[in-house]
């Protein structure tokens, strides 16, 4: 329920939305007063993104052909000197079908949703989505395959498959990179980008993973300003397919062989910096409160704080037992989300969310939850209430 409050207020608010593993259901949580819970039935088992402002969770259901909007009921509004805090229930605001559903990419204030067996993404704007307006815009890809678009605002970037005729079934190789006009009419060059998957924003640069390099586009150069940033010759052979853009300062943080992250700065050689892990990495990801640390779960249970300008491993702490990274890439395995200086881990094989604190990594309470837990997005924040 909404919570009441008194003009100028201070309000801390923080909700995780859950998504199960196997049941097609998510589950929003008051992280402060965790029985105060909501339940959203799907059509399937869902990937979960939220926006930059947070009032909007996405609900990808591959599978099933479906994505749906959830209302987080958090509504934050930055003014100036503070920023301001809106409390309200939690809700369903609709839902768009397409062949395969996958990636999804945040900019521009809208939100841009592949069908990888349709050939397009469909393009909304996020704050009529907010208001119930689920109208899509269609923009169209080469060819059908498993890609991504962003919304640059005025133009488009769009992964690039080959046309070469594929057995049935079978999906075209990803082979480039460009930018293209809203009805797909190139914009420049197509870029060579080999294999590529993962994409992250960071500042002024859009970077994508190939298996040549890591390919940047500055979007402040142009829609054909791309630039490949080629891996160093001391790397293992491998490449990156998974990368986190950092909002506070411009850094990335990318997969790298399973042993192993990259730290990537777009802009100084050699533009990568590569992190050994003790054992492979589960999941990653970036703290926007304190923009030089990561967090990194392994497969034996443990969680690892990554500091990215000495791009050292300053702590790590034994979560969780081990969830090897050996089997199906869906085994359910843990995710994590940041709730400002509280970390949550999903514990699928506890059926548990593990609640960390950022600075000593030491567990501060266990949320029971049902079923299999598998995607968390944490939303939230602080403001005046009026």
């Amino acid at each position: 329920m909404a919570t009441p409050a008194f003009a100028d207020d201070e309000a801390v608010a923080w909700r995780l939305f859950v998504a199960d593993h196997t049941s097609p259901t998510v589950s929003a949580i008051d992280l402060d007063d965790p029985e105060e819970r909501w339940t959203f039935d799907l059509a399937g088992p869902a990937k979960l993104y939220s926006t930059a402002d947070q009032a909007l969770v996405i609900a990808v259901q591959s599978d099933n052909e479906q994505v749906d909007f959830l209302q987080s009921g958090l509504a934050i509004a930055k003014h100036g000197g503070h920023a301001d805090i809106e409390l309200s229930e939690p809700g369903h605001l609709g839902m768009i079908e397409g062949p395969r559903p996958f990636h999804v990419v945040n900019h521009s204030g809208s939100v841009a949703i592949t069908f990888d067996r349709g050939g397009y993404a469909s393009i909304l704007e996020e704050r009529a989505v907010l208001e119930g307006d689920l109208a899509e815009q269609m923009v169209p890809m080469n060819v059908a395959h498993h890609g991504f678009v962003a919304d640059m605002g005025d133009y488009f970037v769009s992964s690039i498959a080959t046309e070469e005729p594929m057995e049935e079934g079978k999906a075209p190789p990803r082979i480039g990179i460009g930018s293209f006009a809203a009805d797909g009419t190139p914009m420049g060059e197509a870029h060579i980008c080999t294999d590529l998957h993962g994409e992250a924003f960071s500042g002024s640069f859009l970077l994508a993973g190939c298996k040549e390099g890591v390919i940047a586009h500055d979007t402040t150069g142009g829609p054909d300003a791309f630039t490949m940033l080629p891996y160093p010759d001391n790397f293992p052979e491998d490449s990156t397919g998974f990368l986190l853009g950092a909002k506070a300062m411009q850094i990335f943080l990318g997969d790298y062989d399973g042993t192993s992250v990259v730290i990537v700065d777009p802009v100084t050689e050699p533009y990568f910096t590569r992190v050994e892990l003790p054992f492979r990495e589960v999941d990653f990801i970036l703290d926007p409160a304190d923009p030089r640390m990561a967090y990194i779960f392994t497969e034996d249970g443990s969680l690892h704080r990554l500091n990215m300008l000495s791009a050292q491993i300053e702590q790590s702490a034994q979560i969780t037992q081990p969830y090897s990274m050996d089997g199906h890439w869906r085994d359910p395995r843990p995710r994590m989300s940041l709730a400002h200086d509280r970390l949550i881990l999903t514990d699928p094989l506890e059926a548990a969310l593990r609640v960390i604190d950022t600075q000593d990594l030491a567990e501060i309470e266990t949320i029971a939850v049902e079923g299999i837990p598998y995607n968390v997005i944490a939303v939230g924040g602080s403001g005046l209430t009026h």
